[in-house]
Formats: C-alpha cells, sequence, structure tokens
C-alpha cells in the first residue's frame, strides 16, 4: 500500500520537472484514479464509448502535460484529476450535442449521492454551465460538487481531500445542491 508520504514526495519531484517523477507517479495513484473513473461512467448514458483506462490515462495525461504543475499534496492532485476528468466528460458531451444541434433540454433530478442523473449528454453540459456560476460565487461549494458529481468521491472522502470537517462539507453539500437545483430549474 502506497503512503500519502510518498505520494507528496513524488508529487513534489513532478512540480519540480525531475525526470521520470511522473512516470513513478501514475503506478501510485492509478487505483484511485482509475475507482473515481468507473465511479463516473457508471453514470454516463448508455452507449458510451469511452472506458475507465481511457479516461484515467486522458486525464493523466492532462494532468502532467500542462506546463502548471502546482500540486502541494495529495487533495490538490485529487482535485486537479477530477477537474481533469470532468473537463474530459464536459468536452465529450458537447461534441456529440454538437452533432445534434441543440437537441432540447431535459430536466435534470437532483438526490443525495449526486447532482444529477447524467442521462444526456445535454444535462452534463446545464452542470457544467451552473457549475461555473456557482464557482464564480462560492468556488469551495463548487469544488465539492466537483468532487462528488464528477469524481465519484463520497462526502467523507471529499471532505478529507478539500481539508474540511464532514460536518463542514456536509452543510456545503446541502448549499451546493440547493443553489444548483433552483438554478437548472430556472433553466428548464
Amino acid at each position: 500500500m502506497v503512503r500519502v508520504s510518498e505520494i507528496a514526495q513524488i508529487l513534489k519531484s513532478v512540480v519540480q520537472e525531475e525526470p521520470q517523477a511522473a512516470d513513478k507517479l501514475l503506478p501510485m495513484v492509478y487505483d484511485e484514479l482509475k475507482r473515481v473513473a468507473a465511479s463516473k461512467l457508471a453514470d454516463q448514458p448508455p452507449g458510451q464509448t469511452l472506458q475507465t483506462t481511457a479516461l484515467v490515462h486522458e486525464a493523466y495525461l492532462r494532468l502532467i502535460g500542462e506546463g502548471q504543475r502546482t500540486w502541494k499534496d495529495r487533495r490538490h492532485f485529487f482535485a486537479a484529476a477530477a477537474q481533469a476528468m470532468r473537463h474530459i466528460l464536459v468536452d465529450r458531451a458537447r461534441s456529440k450535442a454538437a452533432v445534434r444541434h441543440g437537441s432540447g433540454q431535459s430536466r435534470v433530478v437532483l438526490d443525495e449521492m449526486a447532482i444529477a442523473s447524467t442521462n444526456t449528454n445535454e444535462q452534463v453540459l446545464l452542470v457544467e454551465e451552473a457549475l461555473g456560476e456557482l464557482a464564480a460565487i462560492d468556488a469551495p461549494a463548487a469544488e465539492l460538487v466537483t468532487l462528488r458529481f464528477f469524481a465519484g468521491f463520497t462526502l467523507p472522502q471529499a471532505a478529507e481531500l478539500l481539508g474540511i470537517s464532514e460536518r463542514t462539507a456536509r452543510r456545503l453539500w446541502v448549499y451546493a445542491r440547493t443553489w444548483l437545483h433552483r438554478r437548472l430549474q430556472s433553466r428548464g
């Protein structure tokens, strides 16, 4: 089992652009990234062609390939990975929606475990747009939603990654869900 301190040291090496550091990092975080990707892809509509392994690899390449590697710790790295997966899924949804040329919006239902039941690409795009608006007014709430909705973390896991108590995370989650629900209802 990989210790958090080992991951922190490798992340520091990657940030400092040491040769082969990125090659050492992937095996250390691969299982967790794959679990996150599998959780997210399970919510995708039938006919999804993106595989778990492909999502992990594409997200990892985006993380390592981008010039700004400023991960301070495990939390920052997994938050960045969740963002990368979010962008990949949203980009794919936009691409598919563009092919259909505005096939209409559908209602997004919120529940306790996920922000939306992502049955369609249009729903992913609606949530993405609303999440961008939430980030502008409350970045921590948007980050919590990203970790839960796009990365599939549980509330306790997301709280740990954000460095906040479960109680604070629960209050933030209720606020974010309510805000997003109202925002999405006003559009539907």
